[in-house]
């Protein structure tokens, strides 16, 4: 069907995209509930109500069509009317928070109004118009609801239970898999590239090994994340997104304390302004991974400060007694 203007559709199209919108939309908001019944159940439960309520409207719709029209709906969706309202594929919000979810609504709801509103000048039938009018209204209430969404959520135990799931699932989905990476890249990579720097005193050779320790480790840590499980009953994401993390933070843990080797030979104490800069980075790193398992794994910052620098520090002198022997 090509294009058609709104303003020259019948009323038997208006209805049958009415009755067809607030089928598509009662299939988002059971999917959006569906999605967060396991770790948002407060939220679920609006949206199942939300997607109750358009099966109801879709019905008070199709028994109107029915009474004028009959039982058979042209074959007409919104796709086929220009600058009509468009709904986000459902596969492009797998990966939407529970706020996105309500926000979407808050805009599906105002779109539904402003079509409703719309529609009810267009019909001469004063008992369709009467519902158009009717359903205009309650989608605005919708609307209202939907945008008091967040408020009433962080006043309730719901949003404080949903903000700690959330931060459980950002730490098992990232923090877990940046920080395994990052410790790896900083810690694995000091032995070679002070063994390679104290064995050579070459800044360039000692940049080429630390370069493909840190590349050759990322490469090696991110297909292990990935492998190690598919995230379907841990809840710790999709592997391949766990994987990337870990891969790019072990390359930047590497990266990090390589770079100070890129000083050129040339330049009058090179070797020893490259591992000067490259020791300060070092304990930069070991500081901060300590930090974030302070922060995000419950550990008490000085445990963890002792634990990560005294490992990297064995390393290191490892690295620069292999070296120098």
């Amino acid at each position: 069907m090509a294009h058609l203007a709104f303003s020259d559709l019948t009323e038997k199209e208006i209805l049958a995209l009415a009755i067809g919108g607030e089928e598509e939309d009662s299939r988002i908001y059971q999917h959006f509930a569906d999605t967060l019944r396991a770790d948002y159940p407060a939220s679920a439960e609006i949206f199942d109500a939300m997607a109750n309520e358009e099966r109801e409207h879709r019905n008070w719709l199709y028994q109107a069509y029915r009474e004028r029209f009959g039982e058979h709906l042209p074959p007409i969706v919104r796709e086929d009317v220009k600058g009509f309202l468009k709904r986000r594929p459902l596969w492009l919000t797998q990966t939407m928070s529970p706020d996105q979810m309500r926000q979407m609504a808050e805009v599906m709801e105002l779109q539904a109004a402003l079509f409703y509103e719309k529609s009810a000048a267009r019909c001469t039938d004063l008992g369709v118009r009467e519902l158009l009018i009717r359903l205009a209204e309650v989608e605005r209430g919708h609307e209202k609801r939907a945008a008091g969404l967040n408020e009433s959520h962080q006043n309730s135990d719901a949003a404080q239970e949903e903000h700690e799931t959330r931060h459980r699932m950002f730490v098992l989905q990232y923090v877990q898999p940046g920080l395994a990476g990052l410790m790896d890249g900083s810690v694995s990579t000091l032995a070679p590239i002070f063994a390679a720097a104290f064995a050579t005193h070459n800044n360039w050779d000692t940049f080429l090994v630390g370069l493909a320790a840190s590349i050759g480790a990322g490469i090696s840590m991110g297909f292990a994340e990935a492998l190690s499980d598919d995230g379907s009953m841990t809840g710790r994401g999709t592997p391949w997104m766990r994987g990337l993390i870990c891969g790019l933070m072990t390359t930047i843990g590497g990266i990090g304390h390589t770079l100070p080797y890129l000083v050129p030979d040339s330049i009058n104490n090179a070797f020893l302004i490259a591992t000067g800069l490259a020791s300060v980075i070092v304990l930069i790193e070991l500081w901060a991974i300590a930090w974030i398992r302070a922060k995000y794994m419950d550990t008490p910052f000085l445990q963890a400060v002792f634990q990560v620098v005294l490992g990297g520090v064995l390393v290191f002198i490892t690295g620069i007694l292999i070296g120098s022997s």
